[in-house]
């Protein structure tokens, strides 16, 4: 199941401290606002870039103050849940963690010549990507 894949890339429910047994679990988790430690696990990770991570999810400033405080916003919640989610199904469709992650940051004709990762800062960037995506798993010409 795809949110699974997700809750991994955040760290799972060590990160995120509480038991997600749904996507009802996860979406009120995501309106409480994540702990931080799910941002600290994709970094960890090497999945994103603290760059990146400025870029799509939160800025380094604003991340540094939530460190102090130690949980996300609703909305950072979210960005990096969809990170996480785009990230889930490129490993899924590549095959591996490396390999998804050279396709996200490589600029894509299907994409207008931008990085699929670049994308990610949007819903509908998202969606593109996450469509792109699903063309790519199923053999269709992307």
């Amino acid at each position: 199941m795809a949110h699974t894949q997700a809750l991994d890339i955040v760290g799972g429910e060590t990160a995120l401290g509480l038991s997600i047994r749904s996507g009802r679990d996860l979406i009120a988790a995501v309106r409480r606002g994540l702990p931080v430690r799910a941002v600290e696990h994709v970094l960890d990770s090497g999945r994103m870039t603290l760059a990146e991570l400025d870029l799509v999810v939160l800025p380094r400033k604003t991340l540094s103050h939530r460190r102090k405080i130690g949980t996300l916003t609703a909305d950072q919640s979210d960005r990096l849940m969809r990170a996480a989610r785009v990230i889930a199904a490129a490993e899924d469709t590549f095959g591996s963690q490396q390999k998804a992650a050279t396709w996200l940051r490589r600029p894509t004709t299907a994409l207008g010549d931008e990085t699929p990762l670049s994308l990610l800062d949007t819903s509908e960037g998202a969606l593109q990507v996450e469509n792109l995506l699903g063309r790519i798993s199923h053999g269709i010409a992307a």
